[in-house]
């Protein structure tokens, strides 16, 4: 796991197409990246922008549906309908939601605003700029709810009972007070190990974006770091540049996992 690491970065120092020796050029793919590069600019800007929201939402989403259906009977049914989006292939999953977010008349969601006299006419979601970021934090969201959903559910059902009893001793009424008060203290590992997941899952946005949005996707909509790194790397054969953008990445999501350890790490 760490010699890869290394490899990358000693490569980002060099200009390296693959087909000849690297060449060592020092810091100059990092200049070229901040200061030259627009689209990396808003490659960062989009990744930013769909951590933000769908790593947040995703964790919280994950863990009301797990703490409602943990109260529920026929919980095993409801896990396994959760959890399966996580294991089926994102392209696959995207195929089928486009099918919904389709930009002509035929598309579900356009049919269905329209025979409610909400639309006049289609919209462009899957090419209009304004639309596509959202829908791929849309079907990212729904994908990635299952393996967070999981981690908490299991944290629930492995609470101990003696808890809750000496909860009820100190005056804890309600749900909610469990939940504020027992649950959400005792499950802070559980929290820690799902913002990781998702933290990591948000920054390496892909096969998503690619198939809702192609490459290059309008404007670059919905272009992401790691689309805008396999741009350089397997369609330019720019590894040195390639190897430049993934540091970057793997910076960044150093940096945000540690803020996360930090605000949500078990005190001993």
């Amino acid at each position: 796991m760490i010699l890869p690491v290394i490899i990358s970065i000693v490569i980002s120092l060099t200009d390296y197409n693959m087909y000849q020796l690297p060449k060592f050029i020092g810091l100059t793919n990092f200049k070229l990246l901040i200061l030259d590069d627009d689209v990396f600019i808003i490659a960062l800007k989009n990744t930013l922008i769909f951590a933000l929201i769908s790593g947040p939402a995703g964790f919280v989403m994950s863990f009301v549906m797990a703490w409602v259906i943990n109260q529920m009977r026929f919980r095993t049914v409801f896990a396994l309908a959760f959890y399966a989006p996580s294991i089926t292939s994102s392209v696959a999953i995207s195929v089928v939601w486009m099918t919904f977010f389709s930009n002509d008349q035929y598309g579900y969601i356009n049919n269905f605003l329209m025979q409610l006299g909400i639309l006049t006419k289609p919209i462009l979601w899957l090419s209009d700029p304004n639309t596509i970021m959202g829908v791929i934090i849309f079907i990212s969201i729904w994908m990635g709810m299952g393996a967070g959903f999981l981690t908490f559910l299991a944290g629930l059902q492995n609470m101990p009972s003696e808890v809750y009893e000496a909860g009820m001793v100190d005056g804890v009424s309600n749900r909610f007070q469990e939940l504020f008060y027992i649950t959400l203290p005792q499950l802070k590992p559980q929290m820690l190990f799902a913002a990781i997941n998702s933290i990591i899952a948000s920054f390496a946005v892909f096969d998503i974006a690619i198939t809702v949005a192609g490459l290059p996707s309008p404007n670059y909509a919905g272009h992401t770091l790691v689309t805008h790194l396999y741009d350089h790397a397997f369609i330019r054969f720019e590894m040195g540049y390639a190897s430049a953008v993934s540091v970057m990445l793997f910076t960044i999501t150093i940096v945000a996992g540690q803020l996360v350890k930090k605000l949500l790490a078990t005190k001993e």
